[in-house]
């Protein structure tokens, strides 16, 4: 595997096939609770990608340095940093998302999928390939906050990021409370697994082919062949 396709992997993986919500069932308190809006989850998932992707660089950089027995502690400690400066930023500038977070916001402390990127990716990888980890894994739990909001407003309340719809159907108000967001939740996870599964076969499908290709004694000349036939169909 060479550079580009290890940051590639890095980044994609938790989108769909590790979403950290999605496929590994991660920080689901956060995500029910705070799941009602599509504003709500835009702003967690920021805040959370935030925490991840620079608690993730930190941890990278320091990883030869902090001793493994007090390892757990410390990566709270640079989380927690991170932490009250996002807090602090949103109250500054966003008392709005603040209020609706409202205890969400601090508890990204304790969040199970920074703490666990932590333990699992950054503390054992570079401080690039940290970054693209926090990052896609940042970026998978934002989308599945913003779809899964987007969906339960939308059902709920008849709004959408705010902006009321045009009142062709008249809101069903249990698509904002648990049950709706539990039935949301479930939905979502059968659909990502459906998608992840496909994704996974096509994947061992186009491995399986290039091997074979490989080991065909007359791989050079097939390629050579297809070449030309797609520059003739290019000519014509």
């Amino acid at each position: 595997m060479n550079v580009p396709d290890k940051y590639k992997q890095a980044f994609t993986r938790g989108l769909v096939q590790e979403n950290p919500v999605l496929r590994l069932v991660l920080g689901t308190c956060p995500t029910l609770a705070v799941s009602t809006a599509a504003i709500n989850g835009l702003g967690m998932g920021a805040a959370a990608t935030f925490v991840l992707v620079c608690s993730n660089i930190v941890i990278s950089l320091l990883r030869f340095v902090i001793p493994s027995k007090v390892r757990l502690p410390a990566f709270i400690v640079i989380i927690a940093g991170f932490t009250t400066i996002v807090q602090m930023l949103v109250k500054a500038y966003l008392p709005s998302i603040d209020k609706a977070l409202g205890i969400y916001l601090p508890l990204i402390v304790v969040n199970c999928i920074i703490l666990g990127r932590a333990e699992a990716f950054a503390s054992k990888n570079s401080v690039g390939l940290s970054a693209i980890d926090g990052l896609g894994m940042g970026a998978g739990f934002t989308a599945a906050l913003i779809l899964m909001g987007g969906i339960r407003e939308f059902l709920g309340n008849g709004t959408l990021f705010g902006w009321p719809e045009s009142g062709l159907m008249h809101p069903i108000t249990i698509f904002v409370m648990p049950a709706g967001g539990f039935f949301v939740f479930g939905i979502m996870i059968w659909l990502t697994n459906r998608l992840s599964a496909k994704l996974d076969k096509d994947s061992a499908r186009s491995e399986l082919s290039e091997t074979v290709c490989a080991a065909c004694p007359s791989a050079s000349v097939c390629h050579q062949s297809n070449t030309q036939k797609q520059e003739a169909v290019c000519h014509e």
